[in-house]
């Protein structure tokens, strides 16, 4: 194949003249690369203290600006002064469930915590939820089961588990030896699958809570998800609320129009506090266009991409609950963190940015502390609710969100 005759233009001519060549030169063509940024990346560890933590001035002097560089290793005295920030919150003071700070991790993104034990400081965390844990074993969904999106992922692992008596024997002994609560997660197609869970849990050394993650289909109602429906919500929670005196969280839908009544269902029923939000249903296609690109055809859509929708429902759910809330959806730094608590969440779950930044929750926690203290702050309990209106405002389902 011949070579593309270059074509001079009167502007070559020009600076040739211009520079003394007798010929034009050839034009250097600077290709054009077109590159997309990951929405969720690796944090650079090389601007990170010894412990993590962010200098400080203590004593007369001010807090230095977060922003600025961190010390190699932080002094006797800022030490002192960051641990005399209470980060422990009371998640369920009438069962015991105290936790250290309010950083934890969310379920189905650290395993069940002995994973991570090589690269992170369990310890350190706030508390595990562990694995989404069903009655019995099972395979999960045919691949492909993982992509990335735009801004954070799809999954449809489909609840590959071990099933509970697995779980037990074999990390219960783990658990039993931390000081990290661990919560387990758990899931089921009827009530009587939640209610056996639960009891088997109940009274395990080393398991401080359960997590029901209502958003599976109820086989009893042509399988309508619990977190849909109020009454099948009520029902689950009250069911596993007599079955067991462990610490109970539930999980709450984000695929529903009006989150609110739910949510008071599930308070009334007897759940210890509400965790929000699950992932966002969605879809992706194949390469070619010819199919859904995941085995199941949809998946739970995670990452940054919902921390609007999830603050959304953190801050609609605190308007008519009393029970703490935690928020989850896209935390992938102290702002996430911040901007859940304004909302109304007394802890947070980070989920997904854990692949990228395994380290990311351990951090967090040092970086909560610190900005405690930069606001001269005890505790981070007067960051909870700050952006919560004095009165109970309309929901977005009522179409607030659209008035002119």
């Amino acid at each position: 194949m011949k070579a593309r005759k270059k074509v001079v233009t009167a502007a070559d001519v020009r600076l040739a003249k211009a520079t003394g060549q007798s010929k034009p030169a050839k034009a250097k063509r600077t290709p054009t690369v077109r590159t997309i940024k990951s929405a969720i990346v690796p944090v650079d560890r090389s601007a990170r203290s010894f412990s993590g933590r962010p200098r400080v001035e203590t004593g007369s002097a001010a807090v230095a600006d977060l922003g600025a560089p961190l010390a190699a290793r932080p002094t006797l005295v800022e030490r002192e002064a960051l641990d005399r920030i209470d980060l422990s919150i009371e998640l369920a003071p009438q069962r015991g469930l105290r936790l250290p700070n309010p950083i934890m991790v969310a379920s189905g993104t650290f395993g069940y915590g002995v994973e991570y034990g090589e690269v992170v400081d369990v310890q350190r965390l706030g508390a595990i939820c562990c694995k989404g844990t069903t009655l019995r074993p099972r395979a999960g969904n045919p691949p492909p089961r993982v992509t990335e999106t735009p801004g954070g992922m799809l999954n449809s692992i489909g609840l590959q588990n071990p099933g509970v008596d697995a779980v037990i024997e074999k990390y219960g002994p783990v658990w039993q030896g931390w000081k990290v609560p661990v919560i387990v997660n758990v899931a089921g197609e009827s009530i009587e699958d939640y209610v056996e869970v639960a009891r088997r849990l109940d009274g395990v050394p080393g398991v401080a809570g359960i997590e029901l993650n209502i958003s599976c289909p109820n086989v009893g109602k042509g399988g309508l998800q619990f977190a849909i429906d109020r009454d099948a919500a009520r029902a689950v929670t009250a069911a596993v609320r007599r079955a067991t005196d462990l610490p109970l969280l539930v999980k709450l839908s984000p695929n529903v129009a009006d989150v609110r009544p739910i949510a008071k269902a599930i308070e009334e029923a007897g759940a210890d506090a509400i965790t929000a939000i699950n992932t966002l249903s969605g879809l992706a296609v194949s390469a070619d266009r010819t199919r859904a690109f995941l085995g199941n055809t949809y998946g739970g859509l995670s990452g940054p991409a919902i921390k609007p929708v999830a603050l959304r429902i953190v801050y609609e759910v605190a308007q008519v609950v009393s029970i703490p809330i935690v928020g989850i959806g896209g935390v992938t730094s102290l702002a996430d963190v911040l901007d859940f608590m304004a909302c109304g969440a007394v802890a947070v779950q980070v989920g997904t940015a854990i692949f990228a930044d395994p380290e990311l929750p351990v951090r967090l926690g040092d970086e909560l502390r610190a900005e405690c203290l930069r606001r001269g702050l005890s505790s981070c309990a007067p960051l909870v609710g700050t952006a919560l209106p004095k009165r109970t405002g309309a929901p977005s389902a009522k179409g607030a969100e659209y008035r002119p």
